[in-house]
């Protein structure tokens, strides 16, 4: 068996569950071909997402063609500095991209916001901030698109997911400044039982994806065994994040019900009231 082979159908939830982050632009076949695998195990709906303009428009267009997807919609925090001083390597699959400065950047937010009015898009990210790639110098061009990220969500009454790499802090700081939407999701949560519990004061959901499976995540174990039931999400970030025992090998919806064994176990409950309550969580942050 190749790392590249997809992995296999785990067995069927008997609970319908949604997953509330993926990329099916970025995975193998076609859209219908992967919600008809994530059907087959009763992941019944996902929340496709945009890290760029031509992704978010994208995400708008499949949520329409598709009763089973939302959009999210917004600029990657990694997608900000590269509109504004450029992204002459490529990394972003854009070709290499000249400087485009502040006037580019209020352009794409411009259209973001023009697509968040949609009815079927159901939220605005992910944005937010990722100290991991991006230098000091994308660190002023990240926060000015997360705010205006945040208040793009609030005027459209949108929900808010939220990218946090090595930037706890900075993110809770900004969302305590200009005060969080309604509905806020950390997406692949990433921080400890502490930062947990700081979550869960402020009413934030925390979506938990298949890195909590792996050998060295205990602090996310943690995390997710102090969450409050009415906050915790799954999520595949397909094609990335594939859960143990299949990591290295390409992710996608139908994996979820890997990832939400997983975590019944470490919560300690079965699975029907795990898939349960994160169905009804998830349709209750995206209001689908």
């Amino acid at each position: 068996m190749s790392r590249t082979d997809a992995p296999p159908l785990p067995e069927p939830l008997r609970v319908p569950v949604a997953d509330s982050h993926t990329h099916l632009d970025m995975q193998d076949g076609t859209v219908e071909e992967g919600l008809a695998r994530a059907a087959a195990v009763n992941v019944t709906a996902v929340v496709q997402v945009g890290c760029d303009v031509k992704g978010s428009r994208w995400a708008a267009e499949t949520a329409a063609a598709h009763a089973s997807v939302h959009a999210a919609v917004a600029l990657h925090p990694n997608e900000a500095p590269r509109i504004v001083h450029g992204d002459p390597d490529g990394w972003s699959r854009q070709e290499g991209r000249e400087p485009g400065g502040r006037a580019a950047l209020d352009e794409a937010l411009a259209e973001i916001d023009a697509l968040a009015a949609l009815p079927h898009v159901r939220a605005v990210g992910e944005t937010g901030l990722d100290f991991f790639r991006t230098g000091p110098e994308g660190v002023a061009a990240q926060e000015e698109s997360f705010r205006a990220h945040i208040e793009i969500a609030k005027r459209h009454g949108k929900a808010l997911v939220i990218h946090d790499r090595e930037a706890h802090d900075d993110v809770l700081r900004i969302l305590a400044e200009v005060g969080a939407p309604e509905r806020t999701v950390f997406h692949c949560y990433s921080g400890d039982a502490g930062m947990a519990r700081v979550c869960a004061a402020a009413g934030y959901f925390m979506s938990f994806a298949g890195n909590v499976t792996f050998k060295n995540a205990q602090p996310l174990r943690d995390a997710l065994a102090v969450a409050p039931a009415e906050l915790v999400l799954v999520e595949t970030d397909a094609p990335f994040l594939t859960p143990a025992p299949y990591r290295g090998r390409p992710n996608a919806p139908y994996l979820i019900p890997v990832t939400l064994r997983a975590m019944a176990e470490v919560r300690g409950v079965d699975e029907d009231t795990l898939a349960a309550a994160v169905y009804d969580n998830t349709a209750r942050a995206f209001d689908f």
